[in-house]
């Protein structure tokens, strides 16, 4: 059986190019909305909570499994290091699929500043507190806490996904409803900007999540509204491992693994 675990926006089209060839998969997901996504797709089990060492080491002995294809998000740093080092003590194949980054074409664009993680911004603080601009944050729910310990006095747009879990999280956080967007993305450079200028922004915040994620349509429609694009930079999930940018080579070489052990 493979292990595929899905937490990008490529999970449907990795699902249709396995199921050309097997539903043999155990198929993981970082939410329910992640596995609501999914329902159409042929696989033998499919999870959708939070899976510790333990908890992955004994599902891959209990489901036999042989190659694991890790397709979660660039930024899930900790699940990819689980599972490299389950597969790694199990002997199980690991193959990881990373979305290509996009900075390097706005490496050298003064209004792109690429930083190590949220508490960078406190540097930037008074920059943005002169700009007398809301600042719009485009990193998901379960970082709201970390842009709020920042404490800019900034009004801040929290971006997030239209499900309860993430809503109930903003509230929680101590966010105003008027201050949440509610929208599945990734969205066009046209409807990024129309929010920028809708809630006066100075600043985005946002991932380098790749094409696929809606990089590029943030950072453009920041310089052409003329406003900082703060870029949190990835952390290296798997160094020295099976690493591929293309959702077909990924799946091509898990197929071909099993192929060669089989034969």
């Amino acid at each position: 059986m493979i292990a595929l675990f899905l937490g990008t926006s490529e999970g449907k089209s990795i699902l249709t190019l396995m199921n050309k060839y097997t539903d043999d998969l155990y198929v993981s997901t970082a939410t329910e909305y992640g596995g609501e996504l999914l329902k159409e797709y042929r696989y033998r089990f499919l999870n959708t909570r939070p899976l510790d060492k333990t908890s992955l080491e004994d599902i891959f002995k209990e489901n036999s499994i042989e190659a694991i294809l890790d397709a979660s998000h660039p930024y899930a740093v900790e699940i990819s290091q689980n599972l490299a080092s389950v597969a790694k003590k199990l002997k199980i194949e690991y193959i990881r699929y990373e979305r290509p980054s996009v900075l390097n074409k706005y490496k050298d664009n003064d209004k792109v500043i690429i930083i190590e993680d949220y508490a960078e911004l406190k540097k930037w603080s008074k920059v943005l507190e002169g700009s007398q601009g809301s600042i719009l944050n485009t990193t998901g729910s379960r970082n709201i806490e970390k842009i709020m310990a920042i404490e800019i006095k900034n009004r801040i747009i929290h971006r997030v996904l239209p499900t309860v879990s993430s809503i109930e999280k903003c509230v929680s956080s101590g966010v105003k409803v008027e201050d949440i967007i509610a929208i599945k993305g990734p969205s066009s450079m046209e409807l990024n900007e129309c929010i920028i200028k809708e809630y006066n922004a100075s600043a985005i915040i946002l991932k380098d999540s790749g094409t696929e994620g809606g990089t590029e349509e943030k950072i453009q429609a920041a310089l052409k509204a003329g406003v900082y694009a703060f870029v949190i930079k990835r952390k290296m999930n798997c160094n020295g491992h099976n690493v591929v940018s293309n959702v077909n080579e990924a799946v091509e070489a898990t197929i071909k693994f099993l192929d060669g052990k089989r034969e």
